[in-house]
């Protein structure tokens, strides 16, 4: 199957992707669109949301990271993102969901860039509104984390996937925003056992083509 991936080097979303791509071993055609600079807007291969990324698959289009880690794990089931147990699979999947859903929406670019340069936000408020939202949400993780017996070295149990590949590149963006995170003790294990691994240090944001 041939793979092309549209990334930006600090999209977070891409990112979950592009470790995920590495915790399988499958290569992909690496393709980087600018979103500060707007390029995506007018990229006809990103579909009709304009959002990243975006992955193609033998010439079809795959969007939204969660559906594209999915389809990953159903074309290329080795090795395994997601555990066998059902229970454990719906609490990997919660997890994700708790960043994906309900952290990263409020501080992604778009609706920072709208705070900003639409409603007029200071830009230490639209910081403060950015940190708040994360730093609560961590907070969440973190509890579950701690409280639910599932968690190893990683999010679930002692090999990384689904959960992790969504939350390393929401800790990475709270420590890029100066959010106070340090405190939770179980996020900041699952990360820097993520980190020690090649397939989230090689795909960081300083390391792939596109970096800045």
């Amino acid at each position: 199957m041939k793979l092309e991936l549209y990334s930006y080097f600090r999209s977070s979303a891409s990112w979950r992707v592009r470790a995920a791509l590495a915790l399988k071993g499958l290569a992909c055609d690496y393709h980087g669109v600018h979103l500060v600079k707007g390029e995506q807007l007018a990229h006809e291969r990103l579909g009709p949301a304009h959002l990243l990324p975006a992955l193609w698959a033998d010439g079809e289009r795959v969007t939204q990271s969660l559906a594209i880690l999915e389809f990953l794990e159903e074309t290329h089931p080795e090795p395994p993102l997601l555990p066998a147990e059902p229970l454990a699979r719906a609490y990997v999947r919660s997890l994700a969901l708790d960043i994906a859903c309900e952290i990263h929406p409020l501080n992604n670019l778009r609706v920072l860039k709208y705070l900003k340069n639409t409603l007029g936000v200071a830009e230490d408020a639209k910081n403060g509104w950015y940190r708040h939202w994360v730093e609560q949400g961590l907070a969440v993780v973190n509890e579950r984390l701690l409280a639910e017996g599932r968690k190893g070295r990683f999010c679930c149990g002692d090999t990384p996937g689904y959960a992790d590949c969504v939350l390393v590149p929401q800790v990475f963006n709270a420590q890029r925003f100066e959010a106070r995170i340090e405190h939770l003790s179980a996020v900041m294990q699952v990360f820097e056992a993520c980190m020690a691994l090649p397939a989230f240090a090689d795909t960081h944001p300083s390391r792939v083509p596109d970096a800045e």
